[in-house]
């Protein structure tokens, strides 16, 4: 029974951890950029720090990182011109990127600000 537990306890607690690895999968690196940028355009106070963080972490756990990096990267070709860009502003996957991310993005908004 004892030898049970003990193994009911480790599946438990790996599945956890493997939860964990899944919404934390977002780089320092981003995460700091995020927060940067953010506080670039709403203010560079300790409240807006903590709001810009809180922001990123709901980001995350609702968007994986793969996906956000695919809608930062349309976000980016669009602001640029040219015939190139066509792929970025006219396919469904494009859109469909963008949209996921502004909706996690409008998440984070009415949570954290």
């Amino acid at each position: 029974m004892r030898y049970a537990i003990w193994i009911w306890v480790m599946l438990a607690g790996a599945a956890q951890a493997d939860s964990l690895l899944l919404l934390n999968d977002y780089p320092t690196e981003a995460r700091a950029d995020y927060v940067f940028a953010c506080m670039a355009v709403n203010g560079e106070t300790r409240d807006v720090l903590r709001r810009c963080s809180c922001s990123i972490d709901v980001i995350a756990s609702i968007l994986p990182y793969d996906d956000y990096v695919s809608a930062e990267t349309v976000l980016r070709m669009l602001q640029t011109s040219g015939e190139k860009t066509t792929l970025f502003r006219s396919t469904e996957i494009s859109k469909g990127a963008v949209r996921d991310l502004r909706r996690a993005q409008a998440e984070a908004e009415m949570r954290c600000f």
